[in-house]
């Protein structure tokens, strides 16, 4: 008979949420006879043309065989680590003198309480996770199907994951934190730690293809299915469950070339209707329960600023810095607080980043920080109406440190903080000072050192200056190179919550917090145009009367 037999005996791969204890497979073996060939043959037929044949006479009874019934086919439903005793087993395990461990010793206790009359399989059987045999094949399991083959030491690490679970030791808090980063591992470390350790559990479902007669041979043990299942819900089987698909083929070598077929079907029962609302339910209270803790943890409320003031957090990064002379650059850096702007006692307004070495990108040479800082400041809500609220200003230096442990000024610069929330990226342009000549030159370049800045305020307005205009003239400077920053603004105030006049007022400080910059601009211009035109009275007034005459007559001749 042309039989449909299903050749794929590939590894299928599920994953399941629910419990794998409710994994149920029903398999069945039928030993392929002749006559039941020929049987079947018939009623393919019969189905098809709808007649009655004489050959419907021939039945389907396991005797015409010529064996015994229950030899030619078995039924068992096979559920996750249940044990089923093969006929070699079950005769072992009689004997209370063969037992060697407490799991034979468990068995030997099934077996007396199953008793022959009890048994539901005959030649399926099963070799569960703590079987010896599961054991052997962990072990002896090779990649390829070469007989050559030699174990290499990663498979032979491969094949003890499943029993590592149970000998996997509990890292405490003090551990874990000394073994973090292992700065010098060694061989032996790389190989031990370079394996997955998932727990994995197997599972064999067997078959005894042994003649009528002769069962609990060891040799004609054939494994029907394969299944394992590790920690993370990942279920595969070898081979695939037969669905749609046709019978496995099994065919025994011996005096009598014996050919088998079986099937593996899922029948793992489904949940019912209230079965599934309890548990739905019962997964609503769980992540109720799980949100109230969290809650309990972080708190119902936020932590709100004091009342009449602007709480400003600021998440920063100094992201890189590049087209600067040397290499080894690190930054130092502080925030400078304006007029009405405080913070919290313990909080430093300074710091300094690693030193970083540069990486060639593009035509410029690149130094990656990516160093982190935060700063919480607060403003103060009562300003005067009169009076700009400036933002908080970040001024940092750039500087690099040589072989010998000489450091140089790379340049100075200065960020003023964003006004709004929200993500910002900023890149800030960078000068230092430098002297006339080139001997302070070839002392930076062979011995180092360079002119500093004593206060780094100068690189905007000084926090100590009290007069009205800062001259600069005279003072030397060369461009440098640039620094990015990468700011996340919060804004938080009692004054948001509010529909009152209150938010009103917030948001008034706030527009004037943001168009300080351009105000001051516009402010910086009309001073300029105010003493200009002062200067103009003034020399105006100096002059005599004719000479002021013939100025304004030249101007009315250049008009016409």
């Amino acid at each position: 008979m042309a039989e449909d037999w299903n050749l794929d005996t590939g590894e299928a791969v599920y994953r399941s949420r629910d419990p794998i204890k409710n994994l149920r497979i029903r398999v069945t073996l039928q030993r392929v006879t002749p006559v039941s060939a020929l049987v079947q043959k018939v009623q393919e037929e019969e189905e098809g043309i709808g007649g009655d044949l004489p050959l419907r006479s021939l039945s389907t009874n396991p005797a015409a065989s010529g064996h015994r019934p229950g030899d030619d086919e078995e039924v068992a439903v096979v559920s996750w680590q249940e044990k089923l005793f093969s006929q070699f087993e079950y005769e072992l395990y009689k004997s209370k003198a063969a037992c060697q461990s407490p799991l034979d010793m468990q068995y030997h206790q099934d077996v007396l309480s199953l008793g022959s009359s009890k048994r539901k399989n005959r030649r399926i059987f099963t070799y569960t996770d703590h079987d010896r045999y599961t054991n052997l094949e962990e072990h002896i399991q090779s990649v390829t199907t070469s007989h050559q083959e030699a174990p290499t030491f990663l498979v032979e690490r491969m094949a003890n994951v499943r029993r590592r679970r149970q000998d996997k030791k509990q890292l405490d808090g003090v551990g874990l934190r000394n073994r973090l980063v292992t700065w010098k591992p060694s061989e032996e470390f790389i190989r031990n730690n370079h394996i997955i350790n998932t727990p994995v559990q197997t599972m064999y479902i067997m078959a005894d293809l042994s003649p009528s007669g002769t069962l609990g041979c060891k040799e004609n043990e054939h494994v029907l299915c394969t299944i394992r299942v590790d920690g993370n819900g990942v279920i595969t089987l070898k081979p695939d469950i037969t669905g749609l698909k046709g019978p496995y083929r099994l065919e025994v070598e011996g005096h009598k070339r014996e050919l088998w077929r079986y099937t593996l079907q899922h029948v793992s029962e489904s949940v019912q209707k209230d079965e599934q609302e309890r548990e739905q339910n019962l997964y609503k209270d769980l992540y109720s329960r799980h949100k109230d803790y969290l809650n309990s943890l972080v708190g119902s409320d936020f932590e709100m600023p004091p009342a009449g003031t602007l709480r400003l957090y600021v998440n920063g990064e100094i992201v890189s810095a590049q087209e600067y002379d040397y290499d080894n650059l690190y930054v130092h850096f502080f925030m400078e607080l304006p007029k009405y702007w405080s913070s919290p006692g313990f909080q430093e307004l300074s710091g300094v980043t690693q030193s970083c070495k540069t990486k060639a990108c593009g035509r410029e040479n690149v130094a990656y920080f990516s160093y982190p800082f935060s700063f919480e400041v607060f403003l103060s809500e009562e300003v005067a109406s009169e009076d700009i609220p400036q933002l908080p200003v970040l001024y940092f230096e750039v500087l690099s440190l040589d072989f010998w442990q000489r450091y140089r000024v790379e340049g100075y610069g200065s960020v003023v903080l964003p006004d709004t929330p929200g993500m910002h990226t900023c890149t800030a342009r960078t000068w230092r000072p430098v002297e006339i000549g080139t001997v302070s030159e070839l002392r930076r370049f062979f011995i180092g050192g360079s002119p500093e800045l004593e206060d780094m305020t100068y690189i905007r307005i000084p926090g100590t200056f009290q007069g009205d205009r800062l001259s600069r003239i005279g003072f030397r400077t060369e461009t440098t190179g640039t620094v990015t920053f990468r700011f996340h603004c919060i804004h938080q105030s009692r004054s948001f919550l509010d529909s009152s006049s209150l938010r009103k007022r917030m948001q008034s400080v706030l527009d004037r917090l943001g168009s300080s910059s351009q105000q001051s601009t516009i402010l910086n211009v009309l001073d300029a145009f105010q003493r200009a035109q002062t200067r103009m009275r003034l020399a105006r007034a100096g002059l005599p009367q004719d000479i002021l005459n013939t100025s304004r007559a030249s101007q009315h001749q250049s008009q016409a």
